[in-house]
């Protein structure tokens, strides 16, 4: 009776030693998909980075509400992002607040750092829209996992980052 219970003992070891091993391996399989999947947004320009938290260069950092994003495709980004902050020239419209354009003339640089992660930059070079011409560009640092940090240097404005991550981008119906 004592060798069935030192058996029964070493099949469960053995049964839970090879659950644990293929539960590792499923979740390095599911890191490298989503770093797969968040490499393959980036090269197609064809996503959308959603802010959950701003932190400008003076003041209180603090979460947003959701609809504010960055929309990168191949010919237009477009970006919907409040601003808290010191402006040097205020714009002409008092509803050009925060970072508000649509720009469809923007140089699209990417680089991947060492550890993983990609750094992404936009310029804008729309002479004629208000929000874009304010914009020096835009750095979008994104890790393999999908979280983003976007910092936003402008001409006429204090620099201002944004926390959140990138999703795809959902076709127009």
């Amino acid at each position: 009776m004592k060798t069935l219970i030192k058996l029964f003992f070493v099949v469960a070891i053995l049964a839970g030693g090879i659950n644990i091993t293929n539960a590792q391996t499923t979740k390095k399989e599911k890191q490298a998909a989503k770093a797969a999947k968040i490499k393959a947004l980036l090269d197609s320009h064809n996503y959308v980075f959603n802010a959950n938290y701003v932190i400008p260069q003076r003041g209180n950092s603090r979460s947003t509400n959701y609809g504010y994003d960055l929309v990168v495709s191949k010919d237009t980004v477009t970006a919907y992002l409040p601003y808290f902050g010191r402006v040097t020239i205020a714009p002409s419209d008092p509803s050009d607040g925060g970072v508000k354009f649509t720009s469809t003339n923007f140089d699209y640089t990417t680089k991947q750092a060492k550890n993983g992660s990609y750094d992404v930059t936009i310029t804008p070079k729309d002479a004629g829209t208000q929000g874009s011409k304010d914009v020096r560009y835009l750095r979008l640092n994104v890790s393999t996992s999908g979280y983003a940090s976007l910092q936003v240097i402008s001409n006429n404005r204090d620099p201002i980052s944004y926390n959140g991550d990138i999703e795809e981008r959902k076709a127009k119906k």
